[in-house]
């Protein structure tokens, strides 16, 4: 069955962060925002790289990205998938990235884990000037990665501003 992504991207015009995850879990689509799977490390890790409490609601959330000039929003727009398995990910269509980048003052863009990096590279870097480095998935699904790791392979986020 067809899913089109349920929520608008999280940015505003002084984001300077791209992060692109690939597509809302279930989870994520029922509480109408991103990385809302308790198991998954997004949270946590982001909070740990900026020297924050994690935030716990999606208000306090929005706070967070807006404070630490993140922008979120993921690659594919609407797909076929089954529950939440990115394996199972077909008939992609992607997310025009065109009026976030304009409308902020992005500069960097990170895309959490191989399958955001797999939608980017085919369907939307050609359509931008800004290539995207991959980092670890903050997925449950990532176990190798223990949270320590990410923290510290995340920490490329902070701007060298």
């Amino acid at each position: 069955n067809m899913i089109i992504h349920p929520f608008p991207p999280e940015y505003d015009e002084n984001s300077e962060v791209l992060i692109l995850g690939s597509f809302p879990s279930v989870k994520s689509r029922e509480q109408m925002f991103f990385y809302g799977h308790p198991q998954n490390r997004f949270w946590r890790v982001t909070a740990a790289v900026f020297g924050e409490d994690t935030p716990q609601t999606i208000a306090e959330k929005k706070a967070f990205l807006h404070r630490n000039k993140i922008a979120l929003w993921d690659v594919i727009s609407s797909c076929e998938i089954t529950g939440s398995s990115d394996s199972s990910i077909r008939d992609v269509t992607a997310n025009d990235l065109s009026g976030i980048l304009k409308n902020s003052r992005i500069s960097r863009i990170f895309v959490n884990g191989r399958t955001a990096e797999k939608y980017f590279n085919k369907y939307t870097k050609e359509k931008i000037e800004i290539s995207a480095v991959c980092l670890p998935s903050t997925s449950p699904a990532n176990a190798a990665w223990s949270l320590d790791r990410l923290i510290d392979a995340w920490r490329v986020i902070i701007s060298s501003e």
